[in-house]
C-alpha cells in the first residue's frame, strides 16, 4: 500500500514542469519571430531618417523655393515668412517630441508611429502642389510644413520605444545606436538633396519625401506590431503648454537675432528672451512637481528601465 501511494506522488511531481513550460513570459513579450526586430529596426530606421532629412533639406534649397513661388524674404514684412519657413519644422518638432512620447505609452507606440508615417507622407504631397503664388504660397508652405513636422515628431518619440520593445536587453544598444546613427546621417543628406533638388525645380524638394512616406505607412500598418504596456496615463497639459511657449520664444528672437532683424540690446528682444527662460524654468519646476510629468522613470517598466 505503501508503494502504491508513493507512485501517484511521482507522478504529481512529473506534472508540475508543464506549468512551467506554460509560463514563457520572454516569449510573449517577442511573439513576431526572430526577424521581427530587424524589420521593426528598418522601419523606423526609415521613419527617424526621413524625419530628420527633412528638418534640413530647406536649407540650402530656400532660394529656389521663395524664387519658385515669386517672394523676395529680404523685403521688410516678409522676414517672418523665411524665419518661420526656416525654423518652423525644427521648432514644433521640439515642442510636441516629449507629448508624443507620453501618448505613445498611453495609446500605443506602434499606432502612433503608424499615424506619424501617414501625416508625414500626406502633408509632404501637400507641400508640393500648391497651386498658390507670391505671400498666399508662402503661408501654405508654413502650414504644411507645420503639419508634417507632426508626423515627424511622431515618429522621432516613438521610434525608439518600438525598438526597445522589440530587441532584447544584450542587442537593444546596437539597434538604438544604428537608428541614431540614422538620425545623424539625415541631416547632412537633407542639406545635399535640398541643394540638388531645389535648382531642378522647388517642387522636388518635398516630393522626394512622398514615396518613402507611403511605402512607410504601409509597411508599417502591416509589419509592426504592439508589444509595448500601455499604461494608464494623464498628459500634463499645462506643462507641455509652458515648455512650447518658453521654446517658441526663444527660438523666435535668435531666429530674428540671426536674420539682423533686432539689435542685441533691443528691449523687446531683452523681454522675449526673459519671458522664455523664465517659462522653461517655470516647465522644470512643474516637472519636478506634476503627479504625471511628461518623462518619468516611476511611469517606465523594468525592461524599459534596462
Amino acid at each position: 500500500m505503501r508503494a502504491s501511494s508513493s507512485v501517484p506522488a511521482k507522478h504529481a511531481a512529473h506534472d508540475e514542469p508543464p506549468r512551467h513550460e506554460a509560463v514563457p513570459d520572454r516569449r510573449a513579450s517577442w511573439p513576431s519571430g526572430p526577424h521581427y526586430k530587424w524589420i521593426a529596426l528598418s522601419n523606423t530606421t526609415l521613419g527617424v531618417l526621413m524625419a530628420t532629412i527633412n528638418a534640413s533639406i530647406m536649407l540650402i534649397a530656400l532660394p529656389d523655393i521663395f524664387r519658385g513661388i515669386g517672394v523676395n524674404p529680404l523685403q521688410p514684412g516678409n522676414t517672418t515668412l523665411l524665419l518661420w519657413l526656416l525654423m518652423g519644422y525644427l521648432v514644433v518638432t521640439a515642442v510636441l517630441v516629449v507629448s508624443f512620447g507620453r501618448l505613445g505609452d498611453m495609446f500605443g507606440r506602434v499606432r502612433m508611429f503608424n499615424l506619424g508615417f501617414a501625416i508625414f507622407a500626406l502633408f509632404s504631397v501637400l507641400l508640393s502642389v500648391t497651386w498658390l503664388h507670391g505671400t498666399a504660397a508662402a503661408w501654405w508652405l508654413i502650414t504644411m510644413r507645420i503639419l508634417q513636422a507632426v508626423g515627424g515628431a511622431m515618429l522621432m518619440a516613438n521610434s525608439s520605444a518600438i525598438l526597445t520593445d522589440a530587441f532584447p536587453a544584450n542587442e537593444r544598444g546596437l539597434a538604438l545606436g544604428l537608428n541614431q546613427v540614422a538620425g545623424i546621417a539625415g541631416s547632412f543628406i537633407g542639406l545635399v538633396l535640398g541643394g540638388v533638388l531645389g535648382p531642378i525645380n522647388w517642387r522636388y524638394v518635398f516630393l522626394v519625401s512622398v514615396p518613402f512616406g507611403v511605402l512607410g505607412t504601409v509597411w508599417s500598418y502591416l509589419k509592426l506590431r504592439e508589444l509595448g504596456i500601455r499604461r494608464p496615463a494623464s498628459l500634463d497639459w499645462w506643462g507641455n503648454v509652458t515648455f512650447a511657449a518658453g521654446l517658441i520664444a526663444v527660438a523666435v528672437v535668435f531666429g530674428l537675432a540671426i536674420l539682423m532683424v533686432l539689435r542685441r540690446y533691443d528691449p523687446a528682444v531683452i523681454t522675449t528672451v526673459v519671458t522664455g527662460t523664465s517659462l522653461a524654468a517655470a516647465e522644470l519646476v512643474r516637472q519636478l512637481q506634476a503627479p504625471a510629468p511628461a518623462a518619468s522613470e516611476s511611469d517606465a517598466t523594468p525592461r524599459e528601465r534596462s
